[in-house]
Order: C-alpha cells, then sequence, then structure tokens
C-alpha cells in the first residue's frame, strides 16, 4: 500500500499495542470501521502538534471509504477550541487539556464533548546543528524562556557555553505548545514566555528558522524534530537526575520530565451521534492508533491508557 504524503518512521512499542488493537472492536454505530457505508463532511482543526496524526487518520480512512471527507486544519490548539466551542468544527485537536475558559464556552453554545488521548508527545527543545550546547538544566530553560528573561548570550545560561548570540524560535499564543511550556514547564503565573522571538503556528517555519540562523534555539513536538534531525540539534533535559534526552523511551518511562506530555482529540458528541461520518473517523482514527501514532512519528500509548481511550470511546455511542 503506497503512501507518499505520509512519512513512515518505526516507533518503539508499537507492535505490542497494534496486538490490543487487533482484539478491541469499535464502535459499528453509524457506519464506522471504515467499511464504507458512511459519507459525508468532517471538519478537524486545532493544534499543530496533533495534526500529522490527524492527517494520517484522515489519509488512511480515505483509502478505505473514500466517501467520508475530512479536512484537517492547524490553527493552533487555542484557535482550535474556540472554533470547536462555536459549533464550527467536529473534532478539536489538543496538545493540552481544555481550559476553564474554553469549558464555559463549550458550554455557553451547548456543546458537550469527549476527550480522547491519542499519544504521548515529548517536547523538544532544539538548537541550529553547529552550537556547542548539548544539555539544558530545567532552571536554565526557565533563564532562557521566562516572561522576565533578558539573557542574550549563551554564555550568559552557563561560562562554559559559547560567546554566540541566542535567536529565539517559538509558538504563538494560541499554541498549546505554548501553553505546556508557560504553565508546565515554567510554570509562570502569568502563563506567559518572554515575548521577544520569532512566533508560529506553523512548526515548520520554527524548523527553518532554527536550522538556518546560527546560535538559534527554539521547541516544538517531537514529530518535527524527529522530520528535521538532519538539520537541528536535541537538546537533553536535566531536570535533576541527569541530562534526558527526548524519545520515546525516556517519554514513556517518565525520564523525560517536565517536558512529555499528553496530546488529545476532542470529540463533538452531537456530531458523533448524527453525522455518520464523524463516527466513522472517530472510531477508525481510535482502532489504528497504532499505526497513526508510528505514521505521525509520536509516541503511542501504553496499554493501560489506550484502555481509557477505548472506554472513552465506548461512552460515546451509549
Amino acid at each position: 500500500m503506497k503512501r507518499t504524503s505520509i512519512r513512515r518512521a518505526v516507533v518503539p512499542g508499537v507492535a505490542v499495542l497494534a496486538l490490543a488493537l487487533s482484539a478491541c472492536g469499535g464502535s459499528d454505530a453509524s457506519g464506522g470501521e471504515g467499511d464504507g457505508s458512511a459519507s459525508g463532511n468532517v471538519a478537524v482543526d486545532g493544534s499543530s502538534t496533533v495534526f500529522p496524526m490527524s492527517d494520517a487518520a484522515s489519509e488512511l480512512l480515505a483509502e478505505e471509504n473514500p466517501d467520508v471527507k475530512v479536512t484537517v486544519g492547524e490553527s493552533g490548539t487555542g484557535g482550535g477550541f474556540e472554533a470547536f466551542c462555536a459549533g464550527k468544527t467536529d473534532i478539536s485537536d489538543a496538545s493540552r487539556p481544555i481550559k476553564d475558559e474554553e469549558i464555559a464556552a463549550c458550554e455557553a453554545e451547548g456543546i458537550e464533548y469527549t476527550e480522547l488521548q491519542v499519544a504521548t508527545d515529548a517536547l523538544t527543545v532544539v538548537t541550529h546543528k553547529d552550537l556547542d550546547v548539548d544539555c539544558l538544566t530545567v532552571d536554565q530553560l526557565i533563564a532562557l524562556w521566562g516572561p522576565d528573561s533578558t539573557v542574550t548570550n549563551w554564555n550568559e545560561l552557563d561560562p562554559s557555553f559559547p560567546d554566540q548570540k541566542i535567536a529565539l524560535f517559538g509558538p504563538g499564543t494560541d499554541s498549546g505548545t505554548y501553553d505546556y511550556m508557560a504553565a508546565d514547564v515554567i510554570g509562570a503565573e502569568s502563563e506567559a514566555t518572554r515575548t521577544d522571538y520569532e512566533a508560529s503556528e506553523d512548526d515548520n517555519v520554527l524548523v527553518q528558522g532554527v536550522a538556518g540562523t546560527e546560535g538559534a534555539t527554539g521547541y516544538f513536538g517531537y514529530t518535527y524534530y524527529e522530520q528535521n534531525a538532519d538539520s537541528l540539534k536535541a537538546l537533553a533535559i536535566d531536570s535533576g537526575n541527569g541530562c534526558i534526552e527526548p524519545s520515546a523511551e525516556t517519554a514513556q518511562a517518565g525520564e523525560y520530565t517536565p517536558l512529555a506530555r499528553p496530546l488529545f482529540i476532542y470529540v463533538n458528541k452531537a456530531k458523533y451521534a448524527d453525522n455518520a461520518a464523524t463516527a466513522a473517523y472517530v472510531d477508525f482514527y481510535i482502532e489504528n492508533l497504532a499505526e497513526i501514532a508510528e505514521i505521525g512519528q509520536f509516541i503511542p500509548l501504553s496499554e493501560d491508557l489506550y484502555a481509557e481511550t477505548t472506554s472513552s470511546l465506548e461512552g460515546l455511542s451509549s
């Protein structure tokens, strides 16, 4: 089966999870399971980090059921929830849990939803390939990206680091990746990072910026580092137990802290119940989650987490 638009990579643990998938039947409500009986349109938007998975799911489903037409946007987690809670989309991709104000916005419009975890990500801090820095402590990461930071040279973080001007690239404020860095890594009360950096909601723009600028650093999901590992350097992170590199193994083992994070899709319950195409897409997505995580180059769910996701999916059909 040839797929020219999806990059494939081997992710540890996929084979084990595939066995669990084969033993779990998904919902057949509304013509799911890609049997060709469903037709219609599905609108997905949100996190650029989750985009590769949701896009892969749409392409794989199209091979089995071309009558289900799925459009997948990547306006950022915040932008995705804005559209989702206004009833403009069926599914919202998210690289963080929904916020209280977003819950209130959904409630105000009568939007009920179900949260499904689809993968684990290792938020990855990268630098220009030639920069002579290999590891940052969490304190150094906070000193670099904190809202009050004035650091402009690498040797300000550590005298042993090179005398090299820092160029910063990072996601915009609508990004769940930004939110995670600000709230869960930096822990700023303002839930903000410094603002004097080149911002983009497009992770590929950040990749190009870091790869093309001496002294540059930035951060984004593990997928985008994996796809560009030949032109970027991923920094190890020391949270108190030595320098740990981002990987499937370290994230699953709980060693890559505090930068390992869950990834989600949020499903509009009414759209799932009333739109056969939405149900078919979501069922197919979760039933084939191991392969989709592999294609998206994400860290697959553990068996326990996958069981929780399938249980939540079953709740959508009840």
